[in-house]
């Protein structure tokens, strides 16, 4: 498994693209995650916080799972927006409009689960944001499986995040709506609910997980908390904008 997370770090580092028959699925969750971590070691990068990915049904069926996967944000990776983001052709990626929260204090590990009340007291801020996903495995993210998707750093390519807002709390996040236009058509649509039926609901389940893996999160991390568009293939040369209505526009230009 630590080939397999050299060879993930590598495609990923250098653009590249791996055979998907070459290559040794992890054999369960908790391999997938040591893979995982073994190649966020490898490179050596300072991490932001965390992506939650499967959060949708539409995400669910293409990944050919029924549960949510998170994976860390490495901090190259990640963008203000405007930005321009690359992208490797191979990788063929897609755009999500989520919901992300900054945490403004720690969640240290418990044995207490941690509930909803607690876990949006912790949040300081509030920001739309653009993720850039794909997989550094041939073939895409169609039936690539929960266990690879989560060992390849959680199919992320990047993340695009706007203005982050503190007033939130009044906020209906669930009913707020969430559009992707690229290159000034409209794609993907839906709202805050299309995650797990809250965005907030995503941020209790990451709490809760890497409690349970003894890490916690910390104060300044941030967490993007899966589609509320769907996905939408986008290519080099190509422009996005994502609107979220009173939380405002991200914006992200693709070479």
């Amino acid at each position: 498994m630590n080939d397999l997370a050299r060879q993930l770090w590598e495609a990923r580092r250098d653009g590249r693209v791996l055979p998907r028959g070459s290559l040794a699925a992890p054999a369960g969750a908790e391999e997938a995650y040591a893979v995982q971590a073994e190649a966020v070691r490898l490179t050596g990068l300072a991490t932001r916080g965390f992506k939650v990915g499967s959060t949708s049904v539409e995400a669910q069926k293409k990944l050919g799972t029924t549960e949510p996967g998170s994976a860390p944000l490495l901090a190259p990776y990640v963008h203000e927006s405007p930005a321009r983001v690359a992208l490797v052709a191979g990788h063929n990626a897609e755009l999500e409009g989520e919901i992300a929260f900054r945490l403004g204090r720690n969640l240290p590990p418990r044995d207490v689960p941690y509930t909803y009340a607690e876990v949006a007291d912790a949040v300081d801020a509030v920001a739309g944001a653009i993720e850039v996903v794909g997989s550094r495995i041939g073939g895409g993210l169609a039936d690539i499986g929960r266990f690879l998707s989560t060992a390849d750093f959680g199919v992320n390519i990047a993340l695009v995040v706007g203005r982050w807002t503190t007033d939130w709390r009044a906020l209906d996040l669930k009913a707020l709506p969430v559009t992707m236009t690229i290159d000034g058509q409209q794609c993907g649509h839906g709202t805050g609910a299309r995650a797990l039926g809250d965005p907030l609901a995503v941020m209790v389940w990451l709490a809760n997980q890497q409690s349970k893996r003894g890490r916690g999160m910390k104060a300044g991390e941030i967490v993007s908390t899966g589609t509320c568009t769907g996905l939408d293939a986008v290519r080099a040369g190509q422009s996005a904008c994502a609107e979220f209505g009173v939380l405002g526009a991200v914006e992200a230009a693709f070479d």
